[in-house]
């Protein structure tokens, strides 16, 4: 089975905040930064339990920091947006999903009236919320949102920017669940095309542009053309990220996913040997990715 976006790529997405150069002005008293120091430590706490997947354990602590940002900083701020979505990340996690949807409407709202419509932050937010309906199968819900955070990305970035492929490629993933796969194709090409441009044909983006484009392949029976890209993409995460990462273990997974549609068995037990060996020695033996 393939995953759209890596458990550890994902922590980078949700947590990156208000991009610089947009950030709301902080309060200065030294109380108020204080408080908002423990705020970020505690976030940055959150990504470790999440890579962990410590879901249930990081809940409090993602509470804690929310109500610390919104004590310092006030309910409509945008650093008070991204503890909403980091909370709602982890409700989402745990399929929680009536306790995430209002915590990422909250963050939308927020965003939207702080930052304006077209801010980026706006994109990621509807990009949140819209995976939040994805994973309930409410497609139709799903996919304006995703349009919307495409138009906003391509205007405030410009086309060729690696957030514009991120919009391309959530919403192929979404046409992809539907069996859209001739809107898919397209979306998953041009993202691959724009991140290999903008960030390097080595770069770790790159290998999930191949591999999503190596599952549509794959999905429709196409194994010939699936085969060598998921071979570049676990060539380029094995020289960009090391042996042992556990993206390494997805792309081994993917590519042993691929032989065994084939029957050619031999081929793909030595790929989940290793993938599962890696998934032990970076997340430890009671991690969901070992697990499953």
């Amino acid at each position: 089975m393939f995953r759209q976006l890596s458990i550890l790529t994902l922590v980078t997405v949700l947590v990156v905040g208000v991009q610089p150069g947009h950030a709301q002005p902080r309060s200065s008293l030294p109380a108020s930064q204080a408080v908002l120091d423990e705020a970020s430590r505690l976030t940055k706490r959150l990504e470790k339990l999440y890579s962990e997947g410590k879901f249930g354990e990081a809940v409090p602590v993602a509470e804690r920091a929310l109500a610390l940002r919104e004590k310092a900083l006030g309910p409509m701020h945008p650093d008070v947006a991204e503890s909403l979505n980091i909370l709602a990340l982890f409700y989402k996690a745990q399929g929680a999903y009536p306790k995430a949807e209002p915590l990422y409407v909250r963050a939308l709202d927020i965003n939207e009236k702080a930052l304006g419509p077209m801010h980026p932050a706006v994109a990621q937010s509807l990009n949140n919320l819209a995976g939040l309906y994805q994973a309930q199968g409410a497609y139709l819900k799903a996919e304006p949102l995703l349009v919307r955070a495409l138009d906003i990305r391509e205007t405030a970035l410009g086309p060729m920017h690696p957030d514009v492929a991120q919009s391309l490629n959530d919403l192929g993933v979404l046409y992809q669940a539907q069996g859209a796969y001739p809107k898919a194709e397209p979306l998953y090409v041009r993202a691959l095309n724009i991140r290999e441009k903008a960030l390097g044909p080595m770069h770790p983006l790159v290998a999930e542009s191949l591999n999503n484009l190596a599952g549509l392949y794959q999905a429709q029976g196409a194994y010939a053309k699936a085969e060598p890209l998921l071979v570049r993409a676990l060539n380029i995460r094995e020289k960009a990220l090391g042996p042992m990462h556990p993206d390494v273990a997805e792309s081994l997974n993917n590519l042993a996913s691929l032989y065994q549609a084939q029957g050619a068995y031999a081929k793909a037990e030595p790929l989940l040997v290793r993938a599962l060996d890696i998934w032990r020695e970076v997340l430890g033996p009671m991690h969901p990715e070992v697990a499953t």
